[in-house]
C-alpha cells in the first residue's frame, strides 16, 4: 500500500478545515480585525515552504519522507526548526483557522501536527540518524523539532 505523503495530508486538512467551518460554524473565537492576522501566517508559512524547498533542491537531497537524505542542512530555516516544511504547512493551517475564526476551523492544524508527529517525523529522524550519526545528534540537541 502506498503511503500518503505530507502534502496530501496538508491539502486534505486544509479542505476539511474550510468545509467544516462552513458546515458547522461552531463558536466564533476570533473576530475582525484579528482574523486578518491569519493572512500573515498563511504568507509566512508559504514563504517558509518555498525557502525550504529551494534548499533541498540546492543541496540535491530528498524532500520525500520515505527516502534516505544525502545532506544534512543546518542553516536557514533549519537553524530554528528541524521540520521547517511541516512548520510552514502548520502555520498556513493555523492562519486559515485564525482567518475563519471558528473553533472547528483549527481542527485541520491540530490533526496535521498529530499526523506528522505520529507517521512521519519518527521515521525521518531515524533516517537522519542512520545517515549522519553524531552530526545529526548534535544538530538534534541544538535545534528543536518544530520551533
Amino acid at each position: 500500500m502506498k503511503k500518503i505523503f505530507p502534502p496530501t495530508h496538508f491539502y486534505t486538512y486544509l479542505f476539511l478545515s474550510v468545509l467544516l467551518h462552513f458546515l458547522f460554524p461552531i463558536k466564533q473565537i476570533v473576530y475582525p480585525p484579528v482574523t486578518y492576522f491569519g493572512w500573515v501566517l498563511i504568507i509566512a508559512g508559504s514563504a517558509l515552504n518555498i525557502w525550504t524547498d529551494q534548499l533541498f533542491k540546492k543541496h540535491k537531497t530528498t524532500v520525500k519522507p520515505d527516502e534516505k537524505p544525502s545532506k544534512l542542512i543546518d542553516y536557514g530555516p533549519f537553524s530554528f526548526s528541524r521540520n521547517p516544511m511541516y512548520l510552514g504547512m502548520a502555520a498556513i493551517l493555523f492562519g486559515v483557522g485564525i482567518f475563519l475564526g471558528t473553533i472547528i476551523s483549527f481542527t485541520g492544524a491540530v490533526f496535521f501536527i498529530a499526523a506528522m508527529e505520529i507517521y512521519f517525523i519518527p521515521d525521518e529522524e531515524k533516517f537522519m540518524s542512520e545517515a549522519f550519526g553524531a552530526e545529526f545528534e548534535r544538530y538534534k540537541n541544538k535545534v528543536r523539532r518544530w520551533i
